[in-house]
This record gives C-alpha cells, sequence and structure tokens, in this order.
C-alpha cells in the first residue's frame, strides 16, 4: 500500500529529525518481546499498571497524581493519534492500532506504542472511531483512578491532532477536529500560524516550568467566544 510507505518515510523521517527518540514504532507493526506489555493491561482493573506509570510520571516530574495521570495521558494519546492524523493528512487513509493489538514499553520518548497488527480506515469517521474504541476506556479509567476531569485529557488528544498538522505535514486541523466531533471538537483554538489550547494539559502547575507555547493561560483573553450554533 503506498499510503503506508509514505506514513511510514514520514514516520521514520521524524525519528531521525529526533535523534531516533520516537513514541511510534515507525513502521507501526511489531512481533512483541517481553519488553512490550499490552495496552489493554492499563485498562484492567483494579488499574495497577496504569497506577504505576501514572505515579512513576508524578514522581519524575514531583507533581501529584492527577497531573502524573494527565501529562503521562499528553504523551500517551499524542503517539497514538500521531499516525492516525498523518495518514489522514497524507492521503486519507488512515492507520488503527486497535486496543486489542496495541503493545507499549516505557522509553526515551515516555512511551513506545506500536501493534501486532494495523487496519485501515478513510477519513475524520474512522479516527473518530478509533478515539472511541482505544483512547476512550483510557481516559475514562484515568479519571477513576487520579480524579483528572475527562475534557482535560481530551484536550490532550485535540492537541495531537493539531500539533503535527501545523509542525510535521500541513493539514486543516480546525476541519478534522470539526469532522472527528466530541469529544475533541472545539477544544483548540487557532491563532494565526499557530493555536491554543482551551484546556490545560497542567505541565504549568509544575514548579518553575514555563507554560506551552499553546497553553490556555496565554490565550488574549478579550478573543471572542466561537459561537455555540
Amino acid at each position: 500500500m503506498r499510503g503506508f510507505a509514505v506514513l511510514t518515510e514520514v514516520l521514520q523521517r521524524v525519528a531521525d529529525a529526533r535523534g531516533g527518540i520516537l513514541g511510534v514504532e515507525p513502521r507501526l507493526v511489531i512481533e512483541p518481546d517481553e519488553s512490550w506489555t499490552p495496552a489493554a493491561e492499563l485498562v484492567r482493573e483494579p488499574y495497577t499498571l496504569l497506577a504505576e506509570l501514572a505515579d512513576e510520571t508524578a514522581a519524575r516530574w514531583n507533581a501529584p497524581r492527577h497531573v502524573g495521570a494527565a501529562l503521562f495521558w499528553k504523551t500517551y494519546g499524542y503517539w497514538h493519534t500521531l499516525p492516525m492524523v498523518l495518514g489522514w493528512a497524507l492521503d486519507g487513509k488512515v492507520p488503527l492500532m486497535r486496543l486489542r493489538d496495541t503493545y507499549l514499553k516505557v522509553s526515551a520518548a515516555g512511551v513506545t506504542l506500536a501493534a501486532t497488527r494495523v487496519s485501515w480506515g478513510s477519513g475524520a469517521g474512522a479516527i473518530g472511531e478509533a478515539l472511541a474504541e482505544s483512547q476512550a476506556p483510557l481516559v475514562k479509567a484515568l479519571g477513576s483512578l487520579a480524579k483528572v476531569g475527562e475534557r482535560t485529557l481530551w484536550g490532550s488528544t485535540a492537541e495531537a491532532v493539531a500539533h503535527p498538522l501545523t509542525s510535521i505535514v500541513e493539514g486543516d486541523y480546525m476541519r478534522l477536529l470539526r469532522e472527528v466531533g466530541p469529544p475533541v471538537d472545539g477544544l483548540i483554538e487557532p491563532a494565526g500560524d499557530g493555536y491554543f489550547r482551551r484546556t490545560c494539559c497542567l505541565w504549568i502547575t509544575l514548579p518553575d516550568v514555563e507554560p506551552c507555547g499553546s497553553c490556555c493561560v496565554l490565550r488574549p483573553q478579550n478573543r471572542p467566544a466561537r459561537p455555540t450554533a
């Protein structure tokens, strides 16, 4: 499939530009060894593995658990969303790493994701279905485990739609967010060549850090709200 070849070439270029550090395997598909863990384990109650990852992230930044959970999700959600968004922008074909097929391991990128098999969808509808199938269970589990708002977490997924289309492959991220719809539509606001989030990833709550360039606290407060209808 030509689209797959182009997508993997783009992912490999991104990895090379980052010194080999990428949170998704450029070819997406692996034969997992003992270093990989099924992502489905993250949503297995009582969420032992998910709690460990959230707490490890919190400890790394000397943060409370809910902040660690939000920052873990910002990483996981970005790398899971990235291939779908790039595929949509390149030729409309969307690679789907379903939860039951997805594996992860802790890495220099935070986490690295891959799958034992990838199926293909088309358009924004396929991305919306993938978010419902593969991300919504994790968002709900993190919300329950760490008492972090689901809208906060979905804001990071929304940014994972916008960021690649402003920094890797040019694309109309606002159109894509609208077409995907809830829970990501309405969480990003365009601003010149960039954008602002309408929710906070909670990075700014850490001591002695600068806000992200897209942070909602940097949004001009006199911007008119988008009409709701």
